[in-house]
């Protein structure tokens, strides 16, 4: 039982395990479970599943305060609400892409299903090679601090509209190259059926298998942000990771109320841009001031207040407007 012991990345084995023991089970519940059929998920089971994941991620991080102690503790809450909440302008982009390819509300579950388990690949590579970077190189963190104030100062001043879906080269590409059944098949990503000219059985991806393509490219685009901004809170690859996943594993779970009241946060991408702005900014100040670390303290309310603002604010200014009349 030695190897529970043994580093990884700067903890025991066994805390990962422990929390990938989690994660795995969330998946086994949410999946074998909860959603065994293919239903629409409504507002009132969407708010549902997302308290749990909160409570869920809530205590977890209760747990990570406890173990590791009062400074991993606001760490991995301040990553967390800073992930959960870049993750929010996700929402709209998977609800282009669900409303492009004409996936349906009771089978966007399964394509966010699966999408969450290669976004748990995917940021587990990003995280290590950027814990690695900073590990070696300790200059890097500056590049990600004046990258994230770069980004949230294009992104406050940065208009609302989003790119076309049908235009994206991922799309074209794709086809381009792949054998594409023009309607859906039920819940399958591929089905074998006749080609057109020889008649032989063949695999066909449908649109299914593409919505859930462009899904991971939109994660790993807003990666490029989410990633440097919570390694700008921690260095630590354990809370950057636990951090950013249940944030992640949440917000599918909010996604389908989210979608459909996604016009009232208007403002909240100038609140994101803000809070990047900061995120980035601080690394600076604290060197200007000769700290060692911003205070976690400081950097969770900060934080906490500018979410708070930006959600108050596009409430109040978007009271009585409807999904057609927004701006976002």
């Amino acid at each position: 039982m030695s190897f529970l012991l043994a580093d990884w990345l700067g903890k025991p084995a066994w805390m990962w395990l422990a929390f990938m023991g989690v994660v795995v089970a969330l998946l086994v519940l949410d999946l074998g479970v909860l959603h065994k059929d293919q239903h629409e998920i409504g507002v009132r089971e969407s708010l549902l599943l997302s308290s749990m994941y909160i409570t869920i991620a809530l205590i977890f991080g209760g747990w990570v305060w406890w173990e590791l102690g009062r400074q991993s503790g606001m760490e991995y809450l301040t990553g967390f609400a800073i992930e959960k909440s870049l993750a929010m302008d996700n929402v709209f982009v998977i609800a282009m892409i669900f409303g492009y390819f004409a996936i349906p509300r009771a089978l966007q579950h399964r394509v966010l299903f699966w999408g969450i388990l290669g976004v748990i690949v995917l940021r587990a590579i990003m995280i290590g090679a950027g814990a690695a970077l900073v590990s070696q190189y300790g200059w890097v963190l500056y590049i990600f601090a004046a990258f994230l104030v770069f980004t949230g100062v294009k992104m406050f001043f940065a208009g609302g509209d989003h790119a076309d879906v049908g235009a994206n080269p991922l799309v074209r590409w794709m086809r381009g190259h792949l054998r594409i059944t023009n309607q859906l098949h039920g819940q399958k990503f591929f089905v074998r059926e006749p080609h057109p000219k020889t008649g032989r059985m063949v695999l066909w991806a449908t649109p299914m298998f593409l919505a859930l393509m462009m899904i991971e490219v939109a994660d790993v685009i807003f990666a490029v942000d989410s990633v440097p901004a919570i390694f700008a809170i921690t260095t630590d690859p354990y809370i950057v990771y636990t951090s950013n996943i249940f944030a992640i594993l949440g917000l599918r779970a909010l996604y389908f109320a989210l979608a459909a009241i996604i016009h009232r946060f208007a403002y909240l991408k100038q609140a994101l841009a803000v809070l990047l702005v900061f995120i980035g900014g601080k690394i600076f100040v604290a060197d200007i001031l000769g700290w060692e670390k911003f205070p976690a303290e400081w950097s969770l309310a900060i934080t906490a207040f500018i979410l708070a603002a930006g959600v108050f604010w596009s409430l109040w200014k978007t009271r009585g407007r409807s999904s057609e009349t927004s701006c976002l």
